[in-house]
């Protein structure tokens, strides 16, 4: 008898149906995860910036102004109201205010309707409202 090594078709055949019904039942839990992890990351920089915009308040006794934005976070401001007690380096150790896990801007309004100041994303779509994926983050509803 001979000594064959190696693979059949029929082994292969059946290893790539395996393979593939594996992908089939897999792909779809993973490929739809990603939108949740947007929506997490979202959350997690939004509490980040109210952190760092209590510390900015502790160290001078107000926030922001809309005016001035986030970018207070990580540069003395030359409009508005001047901090006294700007700590140096800021209040972010990213020294960069980051876009929303879609790319687009957050929005920092202070006073807010919602508290001393609002920060929100417009989502996956980039518009005021929607649902699901598409729905805005808001500091207001994480309390």
């Amino acid at each position: 008898m001979k000594d064959n090594k190696g693979f059949t078709l029929l082994e292969i055949i059946v290893v790539v149906f395996i393979l593939s019904l594996l992908a089939a039942i897999v792909a779809p839990r993973i490929i739809g995860r990603t939108d949740d992890a947007r929506i997490a990351e979202a959350k997690v920089q939004i509490k980040n910036f109210e952190t760092a915009l209590k510390l900015f308040k502790l160290d001078n006794g107000f926030y922001p102004g809309t005016e001035q934005g986030l970018e207070a976070l990580i540069e003395q401001p030359a409009v508005g109201r001047i901090p006294a007690k700007y700590r140096e380096g800021g209040y972010l150790e990213q020294k960069k205010i980051p876009a929303d896990p879609w790319g687009n801007s957050y929005i920092y309004i202070s006073p807010g309707l919602y508290g001393d100041f609002d920060i929100f994303s417009y989502g996956a779509d980039g518009k005021e409202g929607g649902e699901g994926k598409d729905a805005d983050i808001q500091s207001w509803d994480m309390q």
